[in-house]
């Protein structure tokens, strides 16, 4: 059940903030209501950011949790090639994710194929899954982020926001108290990216603010993975016993919405299970049989 946790978690988080992605907060509000985006549209549709931790999932369970990080990466890629060329890759994909993949399928290295520029929350947004598959194994687990993230974004703050991502699911799925994740995730990361640093220390300074929504301001937008990581991070501190509240701060803020709603989906999903996400959310879901079987191979596969 935690892997379907996760995998409804992220799925619905992003669900409910795609509607609001390019919104600002006072046009939400305009559209929704003071209260802003309360539930996911029925049916509620996923963006590329579930998507591709879709393909990012199949392509590690198609090479196996435990093969050479090689053989993983070459069978991800595969999978983002498929993904790319899918007539389902028609919501909004991002530009950096597009042109890695683009150079993966011309015969790049995947080593080399990110984009080294871009520091994007593309990479960061697909992660969840590799915090469940290896919640055992905290260097493995670094390793596979990492080296997913070098598929499309290279530049040292996507990959530390990737690593980070994954690593707060392994930290709430082995109970880890929330008021510990900040600190944790900041050692795990150490010496990776002063910008993931930083966005992490804004966290820290204004968790406490009584206005969410100058709190959110002062983090960042999330268009990067460093402030999309952050922010995620922030909604499930201030919400981490209920999911619904956590996606929804997420899903109503200025920037991008769905990603940060999908990390922080994540994230409290696996903190809590998936009886925390609202049935009625789950039942809108879509592809939510397939979801749910893909979860059934993760924890098959799972260490």
């Amino acid at each position: 059940m935690e892997a379907q946790a996760i995998v409804f978690g992220l799925a619905l988080g992003d669900a409910l903030g795609w509607p609001t992605e390019f919104l600002k907060l006072h046009q939400i509000k305009a559209r929704y209501g003071a209260a802003g985006i309360q539930q996911p549209p029925d049916p509620a549709l996923f963006t590329d950011d579930t998507q591709m931790t879709i393909a990012l999932t199949e392509g590690l369970l198609d090479a196996g949790v435990n093969a050479p990080l090689d053989t993983q990466m070459q069978a991800v890629s595969r999978r983002f090639i498929a993904w790319m060329h899918s007539p389902e890759n028609d919501r909004a994909p991002g530009a950096t994710c597009m042109a890695g993949v683009r150079r993966l399928e011309s015969g790049m290295a995947w080593q080399e194929a990110g984009i080294v520029e871009s520091k994007g929350c593309g990479s960061a947004m697909r992660v969840a899954t590799i915090g469940y598959l290896y919640r055992q194994d905290s260097a493995r687990l670094r390793a596979v982020a990492a080296a997913s993230s070098a598929l499309t974004h290279r530049h040292p703050a996507a990959v530390a926001a990737a690593v980070g991502a994954a690593y707060l699911v392994q930290l709430a799925l082995n109970g880890s108290a929330p008021d510990e994740y900040l600190r944790r995730v900041l050692e795990f990361t150490d010496g990776m990216s002063d910008e993931f640093d930083m966005a992490l220390y804004r966290v820290g300074h204004c968790l406490h603010w009584g206005s969410e929504e100058a709190a959110l301001d002062h983090i960042g937008q999330g268009w990067t993975g460093d402030e999309a990581v952050a922010l995620a991070l922030y909604c499930v501190l201030r919400y981490p016993n209920d999911y619904a509240a956590c996606v929804r701060r997420a899903a109503n803020s200025n920037g991008d919405s769905d990603s940060i709603a999908c990390i922080a989906g994540g994230i409290v999903g696996a903190r809590l299970g998936l009886e925390a996400i609202p049935e009625s959310w789950r039942a809108r879901c879509e592809k939510g049989a397939y979801l749910a079987e893909l979860a059934r191979r993760m924890a098959a596969a799972a260490p």
